[in-house]
């Protein structure tokens, strides 16, 4: 059994707040008390969402600060810790960043454990899902992307870090690669009828989980619903019912 097999449906879901600060704050007053994560993205990031890190925390959410890191080893080290110093709960990295770029990002961490007694989970972004195969060929990748996936997620836990982001299309050969205790977290999932938006390799919130996801991150059904509350608890209803 992995560590995180014993997780509550609940705490599977991260509702993604791609949104503006004032908008983030009016979906956490609906989501207290239903919801476990909120993903704070870069749109937010930007927008001043880094002190937001730290007033999601104290409503007592756990926050993944979806930064996305990808720079030289001395800059992902840093910022790394920066994060860690908000609160957050769990940071990304682009896994093409390379073995360097990631072990940097696992020092940071390290760093941030004997700086505030507090230490993120730090994942590796592998192939985005808005990504397909003629999408990765026109950055020079030629090979198939369950491969090039497999490739970044090896690397990324050989270096350190907790585990991956990816397509819920590859989470069954992710978890099968990286073994039980891997972070597995798989947004481009959307509940049965939901619209794709941008996103072109999705799958169900309970196939994901029943692939292998550990977590699934899911938005626009839930913020941009007409009841976000009892979206997400449809979500979580699926899940208990489909795994």
């Amino acid at each position: 059994m992995g560590r995180f097999d014993t997780l509550s449906a609940r705490d599977r879901v991260m509702v993604a707040l791609d949104c503006s600060p004032e908008e983030a704050r009016e979906l956490a007053d609906k989501l207290e008390g239903h919801a476990t994560w909120l993903k704070v993205g870069i749109t937010l990031i930007y927008d001043g969402g880094l002190p937001l890190v730290e007033e999601l925390k104290s409503r007592g959410f756990k926050v993944f600060v979806d930064a996305k890191f990808h720079d030289i080893p001395h800059q992902v080290r840093g910022a790394v810790k920066s994060a860690a110093h908000t609160g957050a709960d769990l940071v990304t990295a682009h896994g093409c960043g390379g073995a360097a770029m990631l072990a940097a990002c696992h020092e940071g961490a390290q760093e941030a454990r004997e700086a505030y007694g507090h230490a993120p989970y730090v994942i590796a972004i592998t192939v985005l899902t808005s990504m397909d195969s003629d999408e990765l060929g026109l950055i020079g990748v030629e090979r198939p992307i369950p491969e090039q996936a497999a490739a970044l997620a090896k690397l990324a836990v050989d270096n350190g870090l907790d585990g991956i982001v990816c397509s819920p299309q590859e989470a069954h050969e992710m978890r099968e690669l990286l073994g039980p205790d891997a972070l597995i977290v798989t947004p481009g999932v959307r509940p049965a009828g939901a619209a794709l938006g941008d996103q072109s390799r999705v799958a169900t919130p309970a196939a994901a989980i029943k692939a292998g996801a550990s977590h699934i991150v899911v938005g626009r059904p839930i913020t941009q619903a007409p009841d976000p509350v009892a979206a997400l608890e449809s979500i979580v209803d699926e899940i208990e019912t489909g795994c």
